[in-house]
């Protein structure tokens, strides 16, 4: 049942809308509108289960109009897999499934040499689905590694969304152009940790960044999938967009090879704050790699802004998921 409900809230963000649950009520976006809804009478914030289940109540109401809006779901996802056998083959997601599993090396490809056109890709299944008592766990295998992590239906921040999946997959896919092999990493709008796990296993030296409210559960999947490998031991601070930059980290101190962020435009109030921190990050040398599922004119509108302050090259497109991932470097003057 758990599970259900998180697979039904992404889907919600993987058609337009966007379901999360806040102090007053719960908010839904959808198709650039937004609708909220107050909490029931009574209900306790610090018990999670209690907003869940109220949780369910509300996801429920909007199921049916969600159908009447877009085509039925298949029961079972399926994905374009690289599977052993003389032909592609497609591999159905099952809950037994223990050993179909596939590398973005071999189903992606890479640009040619000296193309600035944007590849083609398709977000690959990484996801190996297990049977679990947590409604919030889920399994993923990068680099090699499989990875475990938890996630939580109170924010939007909680919850793997795809930008984080084409990320993951396109940095394992195309380690010689990127190379992060002891190079330092700052990950902003973390998360769930997914992309600096990857980035830790792919030899980085990682910062992950998020709200305060995040941070508990961002440590806790970086700790549990980073504390038994041979790397360089992540770290995960508090960084509010906007805010306390130069207290916080900086630049004297603080310089990054890369930045990483996946996912972190939508419907919110805090664009021209990450805007700003882009700009405070972003030094020459710094290569800024941003991937994001486009669903709102605001979305293209900051690609704009973005696009007026820094050279930006689409580097791969994924169009199944609406995600573009770019390449953002500062100007040379």
């Amino acid at each position: 049942m758990w599970w259900q409900l998180l697979q039904f809230i992404r889907v919600l963000g993987l058609h337009g809308g966007l379901l999360a649950g806040g102090r007053s009520g719960y908010s839904l976006l959808l198709a650039g509108s937004e609708l909220t809804w107050p909490r029931a009478s009574g209900t306790n914030l610090s018990a999670p289960t209690a907003a869940r289940k109220e949780l369910i109540v509300v996801a429920c109401c909007f199921f049916a109009m969600i159908s009447a809006q877009q085509p039925p779901l298949p029961n079972k996802i399926q994905r374009v897999m690289d599977c052993p056998a003389e032909e592609e083959q497609t591999c159905e997601e099952q809950y037994s499934s223990e050993n179909c599993t596939c590398s973005s090396n071999h189903a992606s490809s890479t640009a040619e040499s000296g193309s600035d056109s944007p590849v083609t890709l398709k977000i690959l299944q990484s996801w190996a689905p297990r049977v679990s008592h947590y409604f919030d766990k889920e399994h993923y295998t990068y680099v090699g590694h499989q990875i475990v992590i938890q996630e939580s239906i109170e924010h939007f921040g909680a919850v793997v969304w795809p930008g984080a999946l084409a990320l993951s997959q396109y940095l394992e896919s195309n380690q010689e152009q990127f190379n992060l092999k002891d190079k330092k990493v700052l990950e902003i709008g973390a998360g769930t940790g997914l992309v600096s796990i990857v980035a830790c296993i792919l030899g980085a030296y990682v910062t992950a960044t998020d709200l305060p409210e995040v941070l508990e559960n961002l440590s806790y999947n970086i700790s549990k999938n980073t504390q038994n490998m041979n790397m360089h031991k992540p770290e995960v601070r508090k960084l509010v967009w906007g805010e306390g930059l130069n207290e916080d980290f900086p630049l004297s101190t603080y310089h990054y090879d890369f930045i990483l962020a996946s996912d972190v435009v939508y419907h919110h109030a805090a664009l021209e704050a990450l805007l700003a921190t882009m700009v405070y990050f972003c030094k020459p040398g710094t290569v800024l790699l941003w991937a994001n599922k486009f669903r709102f004119t605001a979305d293209y509108e900051f690609l704009e802004k973005l696009g007026n302050i820094f050279n930006t090259m689409v580097l791969a497109e994924f169009p199944e998921s609406d995600v573009k991932l770019l390449k953002v470097t500062v100007r040379e003057n």
